[in-house]
């Protein structure tokens, strides 16, 4: 149990989500990002399957086969693709699928995904990582295709072109009527 390192890393990843939030002018959503990593249901779950270099979640779910820390998580927090995974018509066949997305939470999922591979990286962090993460597992990703082409679109910003002109594409092309 590593309670301390466990509120050491959230609160580190919060951060910087928080102030890559407000670089894209998306105050509140900063502000109260994944605060229910806070709740007990959630943060004794992450200091018991603490690691340091990548999410509790994992671990809880190679112990369990599930992650219930997860599974509260993903329900509260609409940064997650999860969150908008519902049954929806494909023609008259009912199957479950990823829901349009509003753009704002696609962009606080891009700055979730830029400061948890920060964080876990450290110092050998590189700004491709977050795009390779993602296209590793793109295939079996449930996601609305709109947000999925958004996502990522910033995720190869970040990756080509580097943390200020991605901020920069997303306040002025993504965010531009907001």
């Amino acid at each position: 149990m590593r309670p301390f390192a466990h509120f050491k890393t959230i609160t580190k990843h919060r951060f910087l989500v928080m102030k890559y939030c407000f670089r894209c002018g998306l105050y509140w959503q900063g502000l109260i990002h994944d605060l229910s990593k806070y709740s007990p249901v959630e943060f004794w779950i992450g200091a018991k399957y603490y690691q340091g270099d990548h999410s509790p979640n994992d671990e809880e779910r190679r112990d369990k086969g599930y992650s219930s820390a997860w599974l509260h998580h993903k329900g509260r927090n609409k940064h997650h693709l999860e969150y908008w995974i519902d049954y929806g018509r494909v023609g008259d066949e009912v199957q479950m699928m990823g829901m349009p997305m509003p753009e704002k939470y696609v962009v606080e999922m891009f700055c979730d995904r830029f400061a948890a591979a920060r964080v876990y990286q450290g110092k050998n962090f590189q700004r491709e990582r977050p795009y390779e993460y993602y296209m590793h597992g793109k295939d079996h990703t449930m996601i609305h295709p709109d947000a999925g082409a958004l996502l990522e679109e910033l995720l190869r910003r970040l990756k080509d072109d580097g943390e200020d002109e991605v901020f920069r594409y997303i306040r002025k092309e993504v965010l531009k009527n907001r």
